[in-house]
């Protein structure tokens, strides 16, 4: 062992692999919080859902953007018309697209190639609808463990967590909800990484414009996740397929057309 951390030590030094390049061999990166000041980073998971183009038209009305962490098939099928041009709507107005996996799976509960299969199918259909390739991914549940961070390192991804959870997933009341956005305004940290759902009526259009009044007065700007990180939110980007017509949910896994 302290030869292997001696040769790792001597390649950094010599220039040979970066820190970042080591500790992907150990497992993906996994993103709790954001690291630039005074933003915060609305993350919308488990769509795409009907609510999607609201979302980003509340956001774009305050000037601000968000990110949405998409499933492939879980209260609707990605591919179908409406869901594909959400997608496009809000990727063309400089929301952040990212995966939460294909079918909301627990990922720590699943074998190599099945978690591999939840993340590669739902970035395979988020690159043909948009014609970019996610750089993170959100495990459902925010579960993970060392093997989910091998195959999410396997295929580039860094994984993402949240430190501020709405909780509309539970079922809690608006009401609650906001003041748990008071709560944690109240303490100011330096930046804030949300966790809500774009699935929820009550999520989009009661507690959204109120979280957006408080943020922006106690000095918070409104950006995606990549922008909190100052990383790049794509692996690659580039042409959207066009539509094919067998393109679905039952057959997505084979597809090379959305």
């Amino acid at each position: 062992m302290l030869a292997f951390s001696f040769v790792l030590l001597s390649l950094v030094l010599s220039g040979l692999a970066s820190p970042a390049e080591l500790s992907k061999r150990d497992g993906a990166p996994v993103v709790t919080k954001c690291s630039t000041s005074n933003t915060a980073a609305l993350t919308f998971d488990d769509g795409p859902y009907i609510y999607m183009k609201e979302v980003v038209d509340t956001l774009k009305a305050a000037g601000g953007k968000g990110t949405f962490f998409v499933n492939g098939k879980n209260w609707g099928c990605i591919y179908d018309d409406g869901n594909v041009e959400q997608i496009k709507y809000a990727y063309d107005n400089g929301f952040q697209i990212a995966s939460h996996t294909w079918s909301h799976k627990d990922l720590s509960t699943l074998s190599w190639d099945e978690i591999a299969s939840e993340m590669s199918m739902t970035e395979d259909a988020i690159e043909r609808i948009i014609g970019a390739r996610p750089a993170f991914t959100r495990p459902p549940y925010g579960n993970y463990n060392d093997q989910v961070l091998q195959v999410a390192s396997s295929r580039s991804q860094e994984i993402v967590t949240w430190d501020f959870d709405s909780e509309d997933s539970a079922q809690s009341p608006a009401d609650v909800q906001k003041q748990s956005y008071d709560a944690v305004i109240n303490r100011h940290p330096d930046n804030i990484l949300s966790l809500q759902h774009e699935v929820y009526d009550s999520s989009v259009h009661d507690v959204l414009p109120y979280a957006i009044q408080k943020l922006q007065a106690a000095g918070y700007q409104l950006v995606t996740l990549a922008e909190c990180i100052g990383e790049e939110p794509y692996l690659s980007e580039g042409t959207a397929k066009d539509k094919d017509a067998n393109g679905d949910c039952r057959i997505a896994g084979n597809l090379n057309t959305y």
